[in-house]
């Protein structure tokens, strides 16, 4: 996908100038978060049923921290937030306004992330929502997930999302939840996911592909 080749471009600067593998997950995650050409992550990506854009992501490093954020609304860098939770809380996942509040706390603005065409999208779907139905398909399904390795031998992934298009207000899918969108273990691997979450979910699918690595 386009937006993951922008995202690996920052990753690997990082990696290529030594830096951790923590830094090239969030930092190249960063640059799709940013992009609001990318209808399904981050600033740009399509509301939920009620025209609100909510963004869920997860981080994890090479040690088993992790950071989630879920239901996070006005921040337009979840993946960063979820950093900041696994790095500067006792917890590993915040939701809604909850989450909100610690962003603002830790430095984050708050910001209209809602892109005008996803509005207008939404607006649209509204007066006709038996023309488009919420399925999967070549332009909703696009989660950034990425796993990186990097010179010291250490592995870190993360993944970033707004969710499904037109998703019911308050759902959250498989990429914050650790296990499920991501899971790193670093003596065997790291894997992650995308696509329809709820599949994802009843699963606990990246956790059981490191499981069937061992």
């Amino acid at each position: 996908w386009k937006h993951g080749y922008k995202a690996n471009l920052k990753a690997y600067e990082i990696l290529y100038n030594n830096g951790i593998a923590l830094d090239a997950v969030e930092f190249g995650i960063n640059v799709t978060e940013l992009d609001a050409e990318v209808r399904t992550v981050g600033y740009g990506g399509y509301t939920d049923d009620k025209g609100k854009v909510t963004l869920d992501a997860c981080i994890m490093d090479h040690r088993g921290n992790a950071g989630s954020v879920v239901y996070l609304q006005d921040i337009k860098n979840p993946i960063s937030v979820a950093r900041k939770i696994m790095e500067n809380s006792n917890h590993v996942m915040l939701a809604g306004a909850g989450a909100q509040r610690f962003a603002l706390k830790n430095g984050f603005k708050k910001e209209d992330i809602l892109y005008s065409k996803s509005k207008k999208d939404w607006e649209q779907w509204i007066q006709d929502k038996s023309k488009l139905k919420n399925l999967i398909n070549e332009d909703n399904h696009d989660t950034i997930t990425m796993l990186v390795l990097d010179n010291k031998g250490n592995l870190a992934g993360g993944s970033s999302t707004s969710g499904l298009r037109y998703k019911s207000h308050g759902r959250v899918g498989d990429s914050p939840i650790i296990g499920s969108g991501v899971f790193v273990d670093n003596a065997i691997g790291a894997a992650g996911a995308t696509g329809q979450g709820e599949e994802i979910m009843k699963t606990v699918g990246s956790f059981l592909i490191i499981e069937l690595l061992k």
